[in-house]
């Protein structure tokens, strides 16, 4: 027979064959629903027609300020209408997105803008001082520094305004100023290319290996509907920014409510009570949240919570594993909760624990401990397995046999921006490597069981054990350290550190008691960290080793189980 073919020979031409990108949502929002509310703030409210003016308004600004493909432009900011628009307004002028965590320090910050070479950084008032402070790390740090565009959001309504004057005074554009500069008409123009990037993710990745995620459009475009099919998401869906857009871009859904023609309600600040608030108010009808947002919201006091609830609210959870009784207790509320698992290399969730009728009957523990496992891939993934690391083949589905969750498809990120040694691990075996360890049932779902790679997921930030063992390794009185996650009532989980002393006398050794010693090295990682990054827990004594001698992670980990959950009264 030779090769196959197919029936035809009819080529791909411009009427049958476009780029995907998500880009076309927002026009064709505007077009649908001009008049519908798109994104509110406080007590600014905007249309579909206006938030649509407003991103081609940011891309011809930046058109004007030559940027455009091959360009990389930073947003640092919480949860406000800017950087909603951000993931419009950038693409729109053919530069790719790079949010930022409003939770970094201004060293580590530093660090991504160059690692990135950002063209302009856009900062929200309230995070300035940090942003200034990175672009004179950075421009101390290299010789080919150029100073990107500095931008500051202005926010009076819920910050002071001394940071804003602050911020003009130094010289930074003000964002509004800066949109008024562009032409509400622009003539944007899509992607030529789907595997053009969108979107620049840095996970927790250390500063030697950084892994700065790279998103194309075709993914972005296929995973924003996914999200919304697997989610029962409608045409005009209400939904609440309780998870930050710069975690994996939001889960895709600053997209997705583009395509649904929705309300985005922006939320600064995440408190049980404004989640209340929200729903009562704007009839929300979806939101995200890792657990540590379920659990406050199960644990909110009578003042706080507006219960019953006014209608059904759809809860899309992810990170670690949400405990079974939260779930319970969600429903118990009203809340209908969903639980998926990803990572930013696989554009935030990409499986699903797909509910079944046929749990419906189950007793409550059994339902909620079917419905905590991860589950099966989104429909815009194609490959989901569970692998034995040695062999690389499929574990048997017995619920009992561990090996290494890998994924392959379209949404799967392009790479790891300029680290080819990364990219090679990652993609071995023409598989995404997550580096997390699960078992896959009977029924073919999977349930991850443990991390192999080192990292802490606390109050859903993930944690670089490595970068936090490099600060403690720095203090005077350390041999050694190794941290690892340890169960807390408030985040799920914190980094414990285990850390073995120079001997007395030695160099930097001090002979102080232990508790004293555990003060220092917290205060010590203070100064040299992010305050989330900070171990809740120090723990003296020798490292148990390998004969190769390396650490065995693994028995520490069993042993910051064993010591139990951190209280919540000592945070």
């Amino acid at each position: 027979m030779g090769v196959g073919r197919d029936i035809d020979d009819l080529p791909k031409n411009n009427a049958n064959h476009t780029a995907l990108t998500p880009l076309w949502f927002l026009e064709r929002a505007a077009l649908v629903h001009p008049t519908r509310t798109s994104v509110v703030h406080g007590s600014r409210h905007y249309t579909w027609h206006q938030t649509y003016q407003r991103c081609r308004r940011f891309a011809s600004a930046l058109s004007k300020h030559s940027i455009g493909l091959g360009h990389t432009v930073a947003v640092i900011a919480p949860n406000i209408p800017a950087i909603y628009e951000a993931h419009f307004g950038i693409p729109m002028a053919g530069a790719v997105l790079n949010t930022i965590n409003i939770r970094l320090n201004a060293p580590a910050i530093a660090f991504l803008l160059a690692h990135s070479s950002a063209v302009a950084v856009i900062v929200d008032q309230e995070f300035f001082t940090v942003a200034e402070e990175s672009l004179k790390i950075w421009s101390e740090k290299s010789k080919s520094f150029k100073p990107p565009i500095l931008i500051v959001i202005g926010d009076d309504e819920n910050c002071h305004p001394k940071a804003l004057t602050h911020a003009l005074a130094k010289g930074a554009v003000e964002y509004e100023k800066f949109l008024v500069s562009g032409d509400p008409e622009f003539k944007w123009k899509p992607p030529q290319d789907e595997w053009q990037s969108i979107a620049l993710g840095y996970t927790s990745g250390t500063t030697a290996s950084p892994k700065g995620v790279v998103l194309h459009h075709r993914g972005a475009y296929l995973m924003s509907l996914s999200g919304a099919l697997h989610w029962g998401m409608n045409e005009g869906a209400v939904y609440l920014w309780t998870l930050p857009m710069f975690h994996c871009n939001g889960w895709c859904y600053p997209w997705t409510l583009a395509a649904l023609c929705g309300t985005n309600i922006c939320l600064r600040q995440v408190t049980a009570k404004a989640v209340y608030a929200a729903i009562a108010k704007y009839k929300v009808t979806h939101f995200c949240a890792a657990p540590v947002v379920l659990n406050s919201i199960v644990n909110a006091s009578p003042e706080e919570a507006i219960l019953p609830l006014p209608h059904v609210v759809h809860v899309n959870t992810a990170g670690a594993a949400p405990p079974p009784s939260v779930i319970g207790a969600m429903s118990e509320r009203g809340f209908r909760v969903t639980h998926t698992y990803g990572l930013s290399e696989t554009y935030g969730p990409s499986t699903i624990c797909a509910w079944k009728p046929e749990w419906e009957s189950l007793p409550i523990e059994q339902r909620s401990r079917l419905s905590a496992r991860q589950g099966v891939r989104y429909i815009a993934l194609e490959g989901l397995e569970v692998m034995n690391t040695e062999t690389m083949k499929p574990v048997p589905a017995d619920g009992a046999s561990v090996g290494e969750i890998v994924m392959r498809g379209n949404a799967v990120m392009k790479g790891y921006l300029k680290n080819r040694k990364a990219n090679m691990e990652a993609f071995a075996d023409g598989w995404f490597h997550s580096g997390d360890l699960a078992v896959k049932h009977p029924d073919g779902y999977i349930e991850i069981k443990d991390r192999s790679k080192d990292i802490i997921i606390s109050g859903g930030e993930n944690i670089s054990s490595v970068e936090v063992e490099n600060v403690l390794f720095s203090h005077p009185a350390v041999l050694e350290a190794s941290v690892v996650a340890r169960p807390d009532e408030k985040w799920g989980e914190s980094p414990c550190a285990f850390v073995t002393l120079k001997p007395a006398g030695v160099d930097g050794a001090a002979s102080t008691n232990e508790k004293i010693l555990a003060e220092d090295i917290v205060k010590f990682c203070r100064s040299k960290m992010p305050a989330y990054w900070v171990p809740k827990s120090v723990v003296f004594g020798p490292l148990p080793k390998t004969a190769t001698g390396k650490t065995q992670k693994q028995l520490l980990r069993t042993k910051a189980k064993e010591m139990g959950p951190v209280r919540k009264s000592k945070l």
